[in-house]
């Protein structure tokens, strides 16, 4: 899909604040409300958008304790790859998973209420795997920053 500068522009105003009145969108960048609301139900439905979402404040709720983990396998046939993927998208706890290059083959982005929760966690997803060759475990101590936002561009043709 082609976004022009008013995808963009619409994409930036959205990222700050997906509940921004559609009116005033098409203010901020000079289209009338109906076409900001056609261009924003295109983006939805070709995938631009993926979720609206509110994100929370961990301290707030709970103080769950983030965690890094990078994780290697032993087998990096396509389909334990797979298993992988699919074993870490049905994991609630885990808020983001990336595929990566080099050492590793994933790093998870993990959100948990307790260490003892951690530890089940680990039981289910790494020790009764037996395609887990090893992952390593970093506990964030603060958030400095929660960027969601993809800074965005216009290319010039």
């Amino acid at each position: 899909m082609s976004l022009d500068h008013f995808d963009i522009e619409i994409l930036a105003i959205l990222q700050e604040g997906n509940l921004t009145p559609q009116r005033s969108i098409a203010e901020q960048v000079n289209l009338s409300a109906a076409a900001v609301n056609r261009r924003i139900k295109r983006m939805e439905a070709d995938g631009v958008i993926r979720a609206n979402i509110a994100v929370l404040d961990a301290e707030k709720v709970g103080k769950r304790i983030t965690i890094i983990v990078e994780v290697e396998l032993e087998s990096e046939h396509v389909d334990l790859i797979d298993q992988a993927k699919a074993s870490f998208l049905a994991t609630p706890e885990v808020q983001q998973c990336y595929y990566v290059t080099g050492e590793m083959d994933f790093v998870l982005v993990v959100s948990v209420a307790s260490m003892s929760d951690y530890e089940l966690l680990t039981r289910r997803l790494f020790f009764d795997n037996p395609n887990m060759k090893r992952f390593r475990t970093l506990v964030a101590m603060n958030c400095v920053k929660v960027g969601l936002s993809i800074p965005l561009q216009i290319s010039v043709k």
